[in-house]
């Protein structure tokens, strides 16, 4: 993937979310596959004003974007540095690919990429860290792809389907990362 700018890669793009995202997002919020991989609260559909509300809210120590298609402009996904320190330059780090069309395409890489370029280049952070479930087997091997390191473990975080499963906690220091292997 080569950076054209600092939003932009190959084939997505970075922007804010936008009003006209929301009917988008609430189609993401219906699908119970989805949920299960991106919250660990009780898969419920949320409202348009719970999204709307949560895309006004944001503040000096937060950066949320719509993931985008470049050529047709479709939001695919979110991506959110938050939680940032800045007297630690650490924050945390989550992304969602909202529809099931859209996984397994290579857009998780290049999305995570380009955020992780903001993160340690435009924000100056020193440490990225995000948390995943361990059945989520494509993200754990995104990131480690992409050079996070496996730092914990919250043993039996959960229960799906009459089951118990780990949480993960990642980490990624900025003199870890390459973005040129990336590339």
């Amino acid at each position: 993937m080569k950076l054209s700018q600092l939003f932009e890669g190959e084939k997505l793009k970075l922007t804010s979310i936008r009003e006209t995202d929301i009917p988008h997002m609430l189609k993401w919020y219906e699908d119970a596959d989805f949920l299960n991989l991106f919250t660990a609260e009780a898969a419920f559909p949320k409202q348009a004003s719970e999204i709307k509300k949560w895309i006004e809210s944001t503040n000096s120590n937060e950066y949320r974007f719509a993931v985008r298609l470049r050529d047709s402009d479709q939001i695919i996904g979110i991506i959110e540095i938050d939680g940032i320190l800045w007297n630690h330059r650490t924050a945390w780090i989550s992304m969602a690919i909202g529809d099931k069309q859209n996984w397994s395409k290579g857009f998780g890489t290049e999305m995570l990429t380009l955020a992780l370029h903001y993160a340690f280049s435009e924000l100056n952070l020193y440490r990225l860290q995000l948390t995943v479930f361990s059945y989520n087997e494509r993200a754990v091997t995104l990131y480690e792809k992409l050079g996070f390191k496996k730092e914990g473990v919250y043993r039996e975080f959960l229960e799906r389907n009459g089951k118990r499963y780990d949480m993960y906690l990642y980490g990624l220091l900025k003199d870890e990362h390459n973005l040129e292997s990336c590339i």
